[in-house]
């Protein structure tokens, strides 16, 4: 098993900021399209869709938006077609940044994405120029108190899991992306909490955050982005140390 996962920390601490700006709905949302993009509409053959679901209905999302969200994700909007389009280019001191995004206007995102990435300080690149630093995985992150370790990697490694990180509140369990729905299901048919499923892209290599105010400004630049409708995930290469990032949280 491998050590204590830096990146569940990072998102950690974003979903608390999140939360206290108020932007929390908006993510809860777009983790449904995502999750229905990824699997189908149908949250009984789609586990991952199904924890998304339970996830918005614990944050008050109302049904119609449940409903909305699923319909965009597996395609089924009358008169609207979406398309998946990603971004590439570097942020601030160089950082490599993909950004994931589902339009039904390319002309309207394409424009939008490259100023996001100027009004931070960074620069728009060709398709590929950061790819290559990223490995696109499945997690499952399991949450909860008197967790058993040797158990749960046992759960997981039957189910197809590959890895399993301990977090700060629990545990994340690393899979193929095929494999998260079905991962996801065994443990929590295993009677565990399971409050996260999702494809998410890894950086092969980081760059270190050397003070809090080039954290703040990292953060800040995922936050720019997210506030795109149009905008499904954000990810980059750069890390910050736990003792910086427990100054943020």
């Amino acid at each position: 098993m491998s050590g204590h996962s830096h990146w569940a920390g990072i998102k950690h601490r974003k979903a608390a900021q999140d939360a206290k700006k108020g932007v929390a709905y908006q993510r809860l949302t777009k983790n449904i399209i995502a999750a229905a993009r990824a699997g189908g509409g149908d949250p009984n053959a789609n586990f991952a869709l199904k924890v998304a679901i339970d996830r918005a209905k614990e944050g008050n999302v109302p049904n119609d938006n449940i409903e909305r969200a699923v319909k965009r994700g597996a395609g089924n909007l009358e008169g609207v077609t979406y398309e998946d389009v990603i971004y590439e280019g570097y942020g601030p001191g160089g950082v490599a940044v993909m950004v994931e995004t589902s339009t039904d206007n390319r002309n309207r995102t394409a424009p939008e994405m490259r100023a996001i990435f100027t009004r931070v300080g960074g620069a728009i690149g060709e398709m590929g120029c950061v790819a290559w630093n990223f490995e696109r995985r499945g997690v499952v992150t399991v949450t909860g108190e008197g967790i058993d370790e040797d158990e749960l990697l046992s759960v997981a490694i039957d189910a197809g899991a590959d890895d399993m990180n301990d977090t700060d509140d629990g545990f994340e369990i690393i899979t193929d992306p095929p494999l998260v729905s079905a991962v996801a299901k065994a443990v929590r048919d295993a009677g565990y909490v399971v409050s996260v499923a999702e494809t998410t892209m890894e950086p092969k290599t980081t760059i270190q955050v050397k003070t809090k105010e080039e954290a703040e400004k990292m953060l800040n630049m995922v936050d720019r982005f997210e506030e795109s409708d149009d905008v499904q995930n954000v990810y980059s290469n750069f890390e910050i140390p736990d003792e910086i990032l427990a100054v943020l949280c």
